[in-house]
Parts: structure tokens; sequence; C-alpha cells
């Protein structure tokens, strides 16, 4: 099977500039290819896992990816699939982020020996004439056609600002000249950057005459097409500090039965013809899959023994054996416990197990803690030291959420 084939098959693939073309560039030829990531935080994000992947996917087939980071349209920001403008960040900031980025993506991409590009477009952007800039590109731009465009379209009722509107012209200008610098005839990316890619692909054929292609791929969503890759606790980060690898695993290991064949095919190296296997299980039996799932995906961002330790956390705490000694821990300070007992939601607060009292107070009464497996019933309900006596009380938060709370 080819590469297109491969991704075609795991339904990864939206849309593209020319079917035919792109399929017999990808099963017949070795190409350089890009995908750009804008250093909008200091981690990547599940959000961006999907594009890693189909990277991996080429570079396994023998085409060589470009990371493109964004020095230079990081200072601006897409509007794309945004209500609002995005916070403006320093070039300091911009700068460690995309340091960050560059040390996670070298985990799954093989930058050695040439197999694989970095690139920064602040290289070529941050120093531009405008005038120049205008004259070359920006006469190639419809102002109509662009604002008929879907990414556009949504931001014209709440404002959009000149300085938005240049970002898709300096996205096109990346392709631009990552053709000239590299021979790159390929931009892909998310399906939110159908717009801009087509942008780039129309200025490449203006100014060089030549034939190049967009693709994107399909965005990590639920089968109810919502954005996956959000907990209550905000983004799942691809960074171990921002999100542990237990909190990852369990995020996979409890996607919806509905999401779970989906998410094997677009985000493991899993044959299709194995995760075809896991597409008969019904009901519980899907619990097989989902480990299998988190298992693999942690593996691939966190490494092989931390999937392991992950997964024997996980077991521990659901009664299928494992080690409970890999599951998320907080200390407390001895201190709490004046006349050898504390406020629950004192203990909660020091372990960081609730954000505020105020929270915690309305999770107790809604029944959503629990405390060595007794649900709490009152906000003033108090834990004994002695609880501790084998060395730890485990605190549950709703269904998901496990910490192991010890005395310091």
């Amino acid at each position: 099977m080819g590469v297109f084939d491969e991704l075609q098959s795991r339904g990864l693939i939206a849309q593209m500039t020319n079917e035919e073309k792109i399929r017999d560039l990808l099963n017949n030829e070795k190409i350089t290819f890009y995908v750009g990531f804008d250093p909008t935080a200091d981690s990547l994000h599940v959000g961006h896992f999907v594009q890693i992947m189909v990277m991996a996917h080429m570079q396994r087939a023998g085409h060589t990816p470009i990371a493109l980071f964004g020095g230079g349209t990081g200072m601006i920001g897409d509007p794309s699939g945004k209500s609002d403008m995005r916070r403006m960040m320093s070039k300091e900031e911009i700068q460690h982020n995309i340091e960050c980025f560059q040390k996670q993506m070298s985990r799954l991409i093989d930058f050695s020996d040439g197999k694989a590009l970095m690139a920064n477009n602040g290289d070529w952007l941050l120093d531009l004439n405008y005038i120049d800039f205008l004259r070359e590109v920006g006469v190639h731009f419809s102002v109509n056609r662009m604002l008929s465009f879907e990414c556009y379209k949504q931001r014209l009722e709440r404002g959009l600002s000149f300085f938005e509107l240049n970002y898709m012209l300096m996205q096109s200008y990346d392709f631009l000249e990552l053709n000239r610098r590299h021979s790159c005839v390929l931009e892909m990316g998310g399906d939110d950057q159908w717009s801009n890619i087509i942008g780039g692909v129309e200025l490449v054929r203006k100014k060089e005459g030549k034939d190049v292609y967009g693709m994107t791929f399909t965005l990590l969503t639920t089968s109810e097409g919502k954005k996956m890759g959000k907990t209550e606790k905000g983004a799942v980060w691809l960074d171990p500090e921002k999100t542990s690898p237990f909190e990852f695993y369990q995020y996979w290991r409890n996607v919806d039965d509905a999401d779970v064949i989906r998410c094997m095919k677009i985000l493991t190296f899993l044959p299709v013809d194995v995760i075809n296997e896991y597409a008969q299980l019904e009901g519980g039996e899907l619990n097989k899959a989902k480990e299998v799932l988190a298992f693999e995906v942690t593996k691939l961002i966190h490494g092989e023994p931390a999937a392991v330790k992950a997964q024997e956390a996980a077991r521990s705490l659901f009664g299928s054996g494992g080690n409970s000694e890999n599951v998320p821990t907080a200390a407390v300070d001895r201190a709490l416990f004046a006349d050898g007992k504390a406020l629950a939601l004192d203990v909660f607060l020091a372990a960081k197990l609730i954000p505020s009292k105020s929270e915690g107070r309305r999770l107790i009464e809604q029944g959503g803690i629990a405390v060595d497996d007794i649900k709490l019933n009152s906000p003033q309900d108090e834990i004994l030291e002695s609880a501790f006596e084998k060395g730890y009380i485990m605190a549950k938060k709703g269904k998901k959420v496990h910490l192991k709370i010890e005395l310091a």
C-alpha cells in the first residue's frame, strides 16, 4: 500500500487541490513537503499530534518533511477558527516556544542526515521591505476573494483587523520561499488551513510558473464534531510537565466508544487491518481497544517505560492488577492535621485536587469527591490523620481524576 492509500485508509485526508496528481506523487515519487506550526504556546498539544503523525507516515514512505516554525507569522497570529485576535507575543517568547516545539517534535520525526528539515519563517519574513512585499506578493491577492473564505468570514461580524488580513499573504509567501529554497512541492495542514494553503499554491504558480499542491487532513474531533484534546484542566499537552503521562494515558483510555477506532487509525501506527479487528468489539469489550489506544499513544509521546507505568497505575485504580506506585501523588503538610484531623477541603486544596474551596464545595455537594471509595457528603467533612496508616489516602474526583495523597 502506498502512503497516499495509507493516509486515506486511516481517514486522515480531508481536501486536496489535485487528487490524481497528489496520489501519483506520494505513491511513486520522493518529494519535499511542509507543515507549519505557529508557536502560540511552550508545548505542542494533541491537535498538533495529527499533523506530526502525517509527517511521520510520509517520512516512513521516503518523503522529506519540513517542519516550518512561525517565527514570523507567530508575530501576527492566524485568525482561522478564532473569534478574537490572538494575543501578541514578544520575539523572545516566540523563540522560546519554537525551541520547545523542536525538542518535542524530534521524538517523532527523524531529523538526522537530512531526512527532515526544520525551518523558521522569521528568516525571510522579519526583514521584509513592506513596499517590496506588497508589490511582489500583495498584488496577486483579491481582498474580495479573501473575505469570502471561511477563515475570514467568521471574523467579519466581530471585527477583523488589517493586521490579521496579512496572515494569508505571509503563509502563502512561506510556500513560495520553501519552493525556491528546498524545491518543496506540497503544503499540508489541518483542514482549517485550506484557504491559506490555496493561497500558497496559487502564489507559487503565478510567481514561478510551477505546479505545486495542497492537502489538508481531518481535525481531531469526536463523532459529534467537537474538537478533542480538552479536559477540565485545559488542553492535553505533549509536555509531561504540563500533562503528566498518567493524565495523558487516562485521556485516551476514557474516550467515548464511538471515537476509539477512529483515534486508533489517526494516532497510532497499528496496521489498519489490526484496528479493523478491534472495530468488531462491542460494549465492555471495547475497553480492550481503549487500553491499546491509550498505551500506543502514550508510548509514542512519552516513551514505552512511561506508558507501562501509566498503564499499571490505571489498572491498579480500576481493579485489574497493576502497580499503584505510579498513580499521581501529592504530599500535604502533616501540620494541617491539628488534633488528628483536618477539613477535607483544606487537604484537597493543599494537594491541588481542587482549584478553590468554592469549587470543592460544589463538587462535594454533587457527590463528586470520594476518599478511599467513600463519597463525601458535606463540605464540613473531615479527614482523620489515622486514615493515612497505610501511608496514603486515595482521593477521586469525578470518574476520571485519581490522586494519591501522602503526608509530608
